[in-house]
């Protein structure tokens, strides 16, 4: 994946019924793996940002030693 965040076509887009889950289901089915994994990078990155993709936890524990 590039370094850049996805930009987003706002020329497309399709309105459906959102009760309507068979049409997106059979869309997401008739994509290849890798397709699908690369949207959900791409939603990933779009909801945390690029540079939360590589941060790590936070230690919330810490170890005392016994006297």
């Amino acid at each position: 994946m590039s370094d850049q965040l996805p930009r987003i076509n706002k020329n497309v887009f399709a309105v459906t019924d959102l009760a309507d889950e068979s049409e997106e289901m059979n869309y997401w089915l008739s994509q290849s793996i890798p397709a699908r994994l690369n949207a959900v990078e791409y939603n990933r990155r779009m909801v945390y940002g690029l540079h939360r993709t590589s941060s790590r936890l936070q230690r919330l524990l810490e170890t005392a030693e016994l006297a």
